[in-house]
């Protein structure tokens, strides 16, 4: 098998990297024995220069082969695959010709490892252009010499900024901080990375970029050693200790720097190797491939075209849905009752682009374009015809039956009404439809943009080609979805219901605000409870409240009723300034103290923050069972998903359900009834987890 092409241009062999039957190049160990192969051939040839160039469709190298990941199951297994890509990448950089590299789309991980070991980078001034080193996400670090070349090229600090965040670096900031040399359009890179090859092979000492007065202070010994406790100092401050892989790398990166590339090497090896073995980084891995599983379509054959689409409401959310159709390239109809809401709607989109162009993410032109696709109506004809109709007006069951009707009434005979709600039963929704099997739940989650997950919800009478078509459309937005039965709450809105009612509990019981918040973020949560409160609304947990409230009482457990109080007298959270926090323009939320006098008073408990943590997240955990054991939930694949890119569920868990396979089931069901026997009914254990005692949820590691 051939994943190499070969062409001769003006002395320079220019090397065509092509991995047969898949889209995107990625590196495995085959590929690294061909890569081999191919400088073999370069070096004997008696060609001046080489150019690795890739052959596929607006992609370099998309990075290594995830799935090789999994194979490493001993110590030791990955590190004698990564010492063997040292040897590779260590050729590379001390080959005697000249080679450049001419990147065209993603070159990550790996595969910007492959450009860093290379002598010269020429890349193409295109958007599709990102160089990044994303290991860190998967709770990895990078283990091709990442840890060593990149610091040597643009300097310790933006190195680590590199590896720590795993964000991409686009083609233009990739030039200017000397990750690229430089840029060409793509249609004229190859030619571009010829002559630069040539200029390399006439001039091979080529003058280093200069660097100002901070760098090179901080590049020396002392200096490093400040940068690097510095960072160390961040990291605590944002992992909380939770994910040891952006340790590892400033571990690396140090070594290699204070004691040579070398040592650097080995270290790094060492320490992916056990990275690897790391529950962490299984966890972050097994999600990787849940969220690309969650972009397929299963029934992609009843997909129906979806020609004209509409949003009913211009508020956040609407706003949000019509903004994210329109950056995909689709016109939308945003129907509002008056001008002025339609105009709060588009100034908010207006906002949301304006912040895109200040990071440089579109162009002025791209933010125009993207406007233009959204039509603002508050007319019922401009329905007409839609194929698809997504609704997110205000949680009424009263007011989403009328919006139902109306569209049934304006709109196509086949066209598919979909709901955002996020509790409302679909099947109530659709009680009065003409066509309820048009009918579906799209629970999108806030802020529209930039949170990736939808929820997908069918009702018994659901038809196949409905939730098809949804799919469809959730994947052309970008989103991952999972698909849940119907009922109160679904499933994220249900397994965060329990929580957020352990945290006014909690409060009741004399917790402080702050040390309950603080509690659940060091445990790994993105945001607190009680913040999230704040942020959600208390109006709407109110709302919630009342919607789940029957399931939880019909199992014996007693919700708080303080959140209606609060709502009764005013408080509505973050929106109106006035909730647990309090919010002034400028300012740092700070605790609203008055708040203290509907929980007993300002003089407060010490409640361990081990206490808060379990109760809490085993709330959350158990009802995630509940969920799956009553057919809410199809897989447990779905409810890792929709907890973590739903709700914030701490990443390196993996999700409810692989969180149990981790501790076994049996000590999960000994800690809930402990639970139970302190606090009551709440919390008995789904029956689902006694069912798996001695059982996994997931069948891989």
């Amino acid at each position: 098998m051939s994943y190499f092409q070969f062409e001769q241009k003006r002395g320079v062999m220019i090397i065509g990297l092509d991995k047969p039957g898949d889209t995107v190049n990625t590196l495995d160990q085959s590929l690294m024995d061909g890569f081999a192969q191919a400088l073999d051939r370069a070096e004997a040839d008696p060609c001046r220069a080489v150019v690795l160039i890739s052959l596929k469709k607006d992609n370099f190298i998309a990075g290594a082969d995830i799935d090789m990941f999994r194979t490493f199951v001993e110590p030791g297994q990955a590190h004698a695959v990564l010492r063997r890509g040292h040897v590779l990448a260590n050729r590379l950089a001390a080959f005697p010709k000249p080679v450049v590299a001419a990147i065209h789309g993603p070159a990550l991980g790996a595969g910007l490892e492959v450009v860093l070991a290379c002598h010269g980078r020429i890349a193409s001034d295109d958007p599709k252009t990102a160089l990044a080193l994303p290991e860190v996400k998967l709770g990895l670090l990078p283990g091709l010499g990442g840890t060593q070349r990149l610091p040597r090229l643009i300097g310790l600090r933006r190195a680590l900024d590199v590896m720590l965040t795993g964000k991409n670096v686009y083609a233009r900031k990739a030039r200017k901080i000397g990750l690229v040399d430089a840029l060409i359009h793509p249609h004229g890179l190859a030619d571009a990375a010829v002559q630069y090859a040539l200029d390399l092979a006439e001039r091979p000492r080529r003058r280093r970029r200069k660097r100002g007065w901070l760098d090179r202070l901080l590049e020396s010994r002392l200096g490093r050693g400040f940068v690097f406790r510095m960072a160390a100092k961040q990291v605590r401050r944002q992992t909380h200790g939770n994910y040891p892989a952006p340790f590892h790398i400033l571990r690396c990166a140090q070594i290699g720097l204070d004691r040579g590339i070398d040592k650097g090497l080995e270290t790094e090896a060492e320490l992916f190797d056990q990275l690897t073995l790391s529950p962490e980084s299984r966890a972050l891995v097994n999600l990787f491939f849940a969220m690309n599983a969650a972009k397929k379509n299963p029934q992609a054959d009843l997909a129906r075209p979806v020609r004209k689409r509409a949003v009913l409401g211009a508020g956040l959310m609407g706003a949000g849905i019509a903004q994210i159709i329109a950056e995909k390239g689709d016109a939308v109809v945003m129907k509002d009752l008056d001008a002025e809401a339609l105009g709060r709607g588009e100034r908010t989109i207006w906002k949301a682009l304006g912040d895109k162009l200040k990071k440089r993410a579109i162009t002025p032109f791209a933010r125009d374009q993207i406007m233009g696709r959204v039509y603002g109506s508050v007319e019922e004809r401009d329905l007409a015809g839609a194929d698809l109709v997504i609704e997110a007006v205000f949680e009424d069951l009263a007011l989403k039956r009328q919006m139902l009707a109306m569209v049934e009434a304006r709109c196509a005979e086949d066209g598919v009404f979909a709901s955002n709600t996020s509790s409302l039963p679909i099947a109530e929704i659709a009680a009065e439809a003409k066509r309820p099997e048009r009918v579906i739940g799209m629970h999108y989650f806030s802020p529209v943009a930039k949170m990736p997950l939808l929820e997908i919800v069918v009702h018994e009478g659901t038809a196949d080609w409905a939730l098809a078509t949804a799919f469809a459309e959730g994947a052309r937005q970008g989103k991952h979805m999972i698909v849940v039965h119907d009922g109160p709450g679904f499933y994220t809105t249900r397994i965060l219901g329990p929580m957020l009612n352990e945290a006014v509990l909690l409060l009741e019981e004399g917790a402080d605000i702050v040390e309950l918040d603080r509690a659940m973020v060091r445990f790994g949560f993105a945001v607190g409870p009680v913040a999230l409160i704040d942020e959600v609304g208390i109006d709407v947990g109110v709302h919630v409240g009342r919607v789940l409230g029957p399931l939880f009482t019909a199992r014996g457990a007693q919700p708080s009723q303080t959140l209606d109080r609060l709502f009764r007298d005013g408080y509505r959270g973050r929106k109106n300034g006035r909730g647990f926090y309090s919010y002034r323009p400028g300012k740092r939320k700070r605790v609203n103290a008055a708040i203290y006098r509907y929980f007993g008073g300002r003089s407060r408990a010490r409640i361990p923050a081990a206490d808060m943590q379990e109760r809490l997240f085993l709330a959350m955990v158990n009802e995630a069972a509940h969920c799956l054991g009553e057919g809410v939930l199809r897989a447990p694949d779905d409810g890792d998903l929709g907890a973590i890119l739903g709700l914030g569920f701490p990443p390196f868990l993996g999700g409810p359900f692989r969180y149990i396979d981790r501790v076994g089931a049996d000590a999960l069901l000994k800690r809930l009834e402990a639970l139970q026997n302190r606090h009551g009914p709440r919390f008995a254990p789904a029956p689902i987890i006694a069912d798996h005692v001695g059982k996994r949820f997931h069948g891989d590691s």
